[in-house]
């Protein structure tokens, strides 16, 4: 219980100060003129202030509140190296037994975990949340058992109490790591990339100026070149493939070094074409080859060579050559000097007319064996003696001509096979698609037929020649779709599938196996021709190997969502396919730094004239300290008691009645009138 003296004025302070100068005023000029009653005059004036502050004697009934430390406890990934974790909870155990043993003290343990998606130790984020749960007249102090590494110091909250940092680690401690200062996330197939690394030794590290670092593409055995220390390393980088090549650097572990979790960096890169040069060369000029010419244009990432025959050797018109504006067609440099230039050559409606020698053709059927890429959009010389079929190149196409050209409407369909083929997976809304008027009718050697026609005849052909591919459409009414006509239809994501499988893009294999990472969770994708698939054997990064069973989603493609526990490289495989895939981030950002400070809270435990405390040394003993005073010393930490309480009750009794100041006023007034009468 405790009182006081507390003023409620009847009216504005200022005005009681004025009333009051005025009274202190009179009684002045009442002394200058000699007039005996100013005493009792000011002393009446006296009381009607008084009266007006209106005085009260408080009494209030408080009850005592305990004061509140914090203690946050670091369990990061930081706090596992080493005997950290053990120190932690032995020094936590023993700061609660102090805490506990003062009087009116409560405690309030937060343990910090690791942060979702490698966002680090969120120590701040932690803080501010407890600060917020808690009056803030009640912490007394917070304590922070940490290897004093955090991510978040941003967040940093404002302190009611001193802080303190009871610092987890050695002086002796020491540890190298490898980190990835630069690496893109796409390059271009054939051209080099620069990887910027480097390797250093923190702490108390042995003098040492070089080490080995290992180089794997995709998990293949590792390159070792000898690099130095402390130093940005410019590594130079061909991908050998496209799509996805995960790249593993390897520092060895070296003897007494604090933890190897990150002598290891994954790098993923996209491997992407520069520029995709096609030829497309057109027969005659008609409706479709517009077509083709607008789809590859359109491709902001092809180069287009397009040459349309528009005056055949055998006409013989009497036109001087020296007149003619027309672009000879550079055949001999097209097709046997540049021609491995190229990824993929069209031949739309073309037959054979004197222009492309046997040898030139023969050239081409070379050409996709080792590796290149033919399409033949077929037109009704396709079934002439002039077909393409009759030349070199009937070696590799995968379907023979009848010489029957059927001119009836049809509409186009996906087989049971497309249906799983990557060039018309999804393509399953024949019902709605405009009809073409004219197909060639073949018949199919090898390859796959993913579309048909007419009574079920093939329509699209696909095959594999050696290291290349062609591809047959028997149709040149392809135009038709790209036209609206009775609806059209997925013209445009047909060729392009198209011409892009035969550019052997990644993502339209027929028989893949690839995942695709989201933290620390994979998709594994299997894409098959086949309608059933074996379990993909997953070998994790320290060894140790799961099957697990693909369900088919669509068609084709068979998924399955896999958690891997560990950050590091995994390696699937699924019959004769094989692939790779780093999971976690390239450096984990708890070990990007392991050597523990307490440089990074330094300025933030200033603020409260707080300590940094090696554990080392042992836990400090606690005091108590005064607001602003210095709260760290040497073995001991300090808390500021808030002395906080809760009032119950409230108690109010006038100091002044009424009665009894208008009568002590009245005879003060009416005894300053007698005595200046009887004068």
């Amino acid at each position: 219980m405790t009182g006081q003296i507390v003023f409620d004025p009847l009216l504005p302070w200022a005005l009681i100060f004025a009333l009051a100068a005025l009274a202190l005023a009179g009684a002045v000029l009442a002394l200058v003129r000699g007039l005996s009653g100013w005493a009792m005059r000011l002393l009446a004036a006296v009381v009607l202030a008084a009266a007006l502050a209106q005085p009260s004697y408080q009494v209030e009934d408080r009850a005592e509140l305990s004061d509140i430390v914090l203690v946050l406890e670091d369990q990061s990934a930081s706090q596992r190296l080493d005997d950290r974790a053990d120190v932690t909870a032995a020094a936590a155990i023993r700061l609660e037994a102090q805490l506990a043993a003062r009087p009116n003290t409560e405690i309030r343990r937060i343990t910090i975990p690791d942060g979702a998606e490698n966002s680090g130790t969120r120590l701040m984020s932690a803080l501010s949340a407890a600060l917020a749960e808690e009056p803030r007249g009640r912490i007394a102090g917070i304590f922070v058992l940490s290897d004093g590494r955090l991510h978040d110091l941003e967040r940093a909250p404002d302190l009611p109490a001193p802080l303190h940092l009871l610092l987890t680690g050695r002086d002796s401690d020491w540890d190298r790591r490898l980190s990835v200062r630069n690496a893109p996330g796409f390059a271009i197939l054939g051209e080099e990339v620069k990887l910027t690394l480097r390797i250093d030794d923190d702490g108390a590290a042995p003098d040492a100026s070089q080490t080995q670092i290992l180089i794997s593409v995709d998990g293949a055995e590792p390159q070792s070149f000898s690099v130095p220390i402390g130093k940005d390393l410019e590594m130079p980088v061909t991908l050998p493939h496209g799509g996805m090549n995960v790249i593993q650097f390897t520092v060895p572990t070296a003897e007494g070094e604090l933890t190897d979790r990150n002598n290891t960096a994954l790098v993923q890169i996209n491997g992407v074409r520069d520029r995709l040069r096609v030829l497309l060369v057109s027969g005659e000029p008609h409706a479709g080859g517009r077509t083709w010419r607008n789809l590859l244009k359109s491709d902001s990432s092809v180069d287009l060579v397009h040459f349309t025959i528009l005056r055949p050797p055998e006409k013989q018109d009497g036109v001087p050559v020296n007149e003619l504006s027309l672009i000879a067609f550079p055949t001999r440099e097209l097709f046997l000097e540049k021609i491995d230039d190229f990824d993929l050559i069209i031949f739309d409606r073309y037959k054979r007319r004197g222009i492309l020698p046997s040898i030139y053709l023969d050239n081409v059927r070379n050409y996709i064996e080792n590796g290149g890429a033919v399409l033949v959009a077929a037109g009704p010389d396709f079934a002439s003696a002039d077909s393409l079929y009759r030349s070199p190149l009937g070696d590799v196409l995968p379907a023979e001509p009848t010489a029957r050209v059927i001119d009836q409407p049809f509409q186009p369909t996906v087989t049971e096979l497309g249906l799983r083929h990557p060039v018309t997976a999804g393509m399953t809304d024949g019902e709605n698609w405009g009809r073409w008027m004219r197909q060639i009718e073949v018949e199919p050697d090898t390859g796959s037929t993913v579309m048909e026609g007419v009574d079920g005849k093939p329509l699209l052909v696909l095959d594999r020649v050696g290291e290349g591919r062609v591809a047959l459409l028997a149709s040149d009414q392809a135009w038709l779709w790209s036209r609206g006509f009775e609806g059209g239809g997925p013209q445009l994501d047909l060729l392009r599938r198209l011409s892009h499988w035969m550019m052997k893009e990644p993502e339209l294999e027929e028989e893949a196996l690839w995942a695709e990472p989201n933290g620390q969770t994979m998709r594994i994708i299997r894409r098959s021709l086949k309608a059933d698939i074996g379990p993909v054997t997953i070998t994790r990064p320290d060894g140790t190997t799961e099957e697990i069973t693909l369900e088919e989603t669509t068609p084709g493609r068979f998924e399955a969502l896999y958690d891997g526990l560990e950050i590091g490289l995994y390696r699937l495989a699924e019959g004769s396919l094989k692939a790779v895939i780093g999971l976690g981030p390239a450096a984990p950002k708890e070990f990007e730094r392991t050597i523990a400070s307490g440089a990074p809270l330094a300025e933030l435990i200033a603020t409260r004239r707080g300590g940094v405390v090696p554990l080392q040394d042992g836990v400090p003993q606690i005091r108590s300290v005064r607001s602003g005073r210095p709260a760290a010393g040497r073995g001991w930490v300090g808390i500021t008691p808030r002395e906080a309480f809760e009032t119950m009750d409230v108690r109010q009794s006038p100091l002044l009645p009424a009665w009894f100041v208008l009568i002590l006023a009245a005879g003060l007034i009416v005894g300053a009138w007698l005595r200046e009468g009887r004068n």
